[in-house]
């Protein structure tokens, strides 16, 4: 095995994930001084922080058939370019629209990263290594959101915001630079007829023997019809996955994780912590929870099944969003008290999230679609988790002016009630079962 091809791969994964990461979470630090640096309104920094998500749907939805018509390597060049080329024009910004179009390209970015990069590792990696590869994307998604808000509180006392977007670019030109030195995805080249330049980098790594079981199962794979139109989505074989995936994702976003992501050094302030240094330090203790709450996840959920986390990280939530709802509403008798409270409110939110819904409702996504309709059901989930997201996004900030802060965070809590409610009657349990029995009757299995 080639442990310098292995180790390059791992980079890759990892690099992936620490960019999406990086640049959705870095907005939670830069917007602090970004707001007054250009006299931004509600609305202004409303749209500054959602423009990314934009971008990255627009991303997602022509990155896949980039990938497959261009492929997958000039894909995640392509992303690599972009990601530059949004960090550093979000440094140099000399006006709010500039910074747009600095956040859209970094959205885009993010689009073509997630659905091609970990295809692209999938797909070159050596069987033995491939899921710890995979997942390591994920995890490094949620160190980027970590890293970004260090790199926030570090910057803070300077109020340097364009620093903050600025760093963004080195992990982006590893990035490029690393992709520059592997291979093209052996499945894309056999799809595309170069057997002889998919045989030779598949025995690069895994030698003679290897490169054959694997060029076996490739050819394989490659033989299963794969469905193209969404319309067979509504299929009876895909229906119930559709409102699984979909219905899931959605609630994912509209239970309010990425108003913390977001918005997390603004709701502190919200709650009594002035300082902006302090803010922004509690929402990088969150961040760092939240790693560490996934890979207790992904230790988890083999073991003890997907819904019973479920409703343990589901009912924590919905415990310290009320909560959390309450302690707003009681500001006054509260004073001072209310920004640790708030803090421990946040801290077991993000807990549960990171715990259960995180990282499951892209295992379930996984799960749910028969084979020929994986790809086709991934990108449906994809959209409307983003387009669920944006909404959260863009509307928080005018929810909170309108509707006050004790309320905002019950309606996020109700969310919450209606997401339990889902996962008893809608969910399946998938633990220890075949692709292909879930697929064909995802019945819901009361757990």
């Amino acid at each position: 095995m080639n442990r310098s091809f292995v180790s390059k791969i791992s980079l890759i994964a990892g690099l992936g994930g620490l960019l999406y990461g990086y640049d959705m979470g870095i907005i939670a630090a830069a917007m602090v001084f970004l707001r007054t640096s250009f006299h931004l309104s509600t609305e202004a920094q409303s749209w500054v922080v959602s423009t990314v998500l934009v971008g990255a749907m627009a991303g997602a939805l022509t990155g896949g058939a980039l990938a497959d018509g261009l492929g997958r390597r000039p894909t995640l060049m392509a992303g690599g370019v972009l990601f530059v080329a949004g960090s550093t024009l979000a440094m140099l910004a000399p006006n709010v629209a500039t910074i747009l179009v600095a956040r859209t390209l970094l959205g885009v970015a993010v689009g073509f990263n997630s659905v091609t990069a970990p295809v692209y590792v999938s797909e070159l990696a050596p069987p033995q290594s491939r899921g710890m590869l995979v997942g390591l994307y994920q995890f490094t998604l949620t160190c980027g959101i970590a890293l970004a808000d260090l790199a926030g509180y570090w910057l803070a006392p300077a109020e340097n915001w364009r620093l903050m977007f600025g760093l963004g670019a080195i992990p982006a030109l590893l990035f490029l630079l690393l992709v520059f030195g592997v291979p093209e995805s052996p499945r894309w080249l056999l799809a595309h007829g170069h057997d002889s330049e998919a045989v030779a980098i598949l025995e690069s790594y895994a030698g003679s023997s290897g490169a054959r079981a694997i060029l076996e199962d490739l050819r394989a794979g490659l033989r299963t019809v794969v469905e193209r139109r969404w319309s067979a989505l509504l299929a009876p074989a895909a229906r119930r996955g559709l409102v699984v995936a979909v219905g899931f994702t959605v609630l994912q976003q509209v239970t309010g994780i990425n108003t913390i992501i977001y918005y997390g050094p603004r709701i502190f302030a919200l709650a009594g912590v002035a300082s902006s240094q302090s803010a922004i330090f509690a929402t990088f203790v969150i961040a760092v929870m939240n790693v560490l709450a996934t890979v207790v996840a992904l230790v988890l959920v083999d073991r003890i099944g997907r819904k019973p986390l479920l409703y343990w990280g589901v009912g924590g939530m919905t415990v310290s969003l009320f909560l959390l709802s309450f302690a707003f509403h009681a500001k006054d008798a509260l004073g001072a008290s209310l920004g640790l409270v708030a803090a421990v409110c946040l801290s077991l939110y993000i807990v549960c999230f990171a715990c259960s819904m995180g990282p499951i409702a892209w295992i379930l996504v996984a799960e749910v679609f028969p084979l020929r309709l994986r790809s086709r059901g991934a990108a449906a989930a994809t959209l409307g988790s983003g387009l669920a997201n944006f909404l959260v996004s863009i509307t928080f900030l005018s929810l909170i002016e309108t509707a006050g802060n004790s309320l905002t965070f019950a309606v996020y809590g109700a969310f919450c009630v209606l997401t339990l409610l889902f996962v008893h009657y809608i969910v399946p349990e998938t633990k220890g079962r075949e692709l292909e029995s879930i697929s064909s009757s995802p019945a819901v299995t009361k757990a």
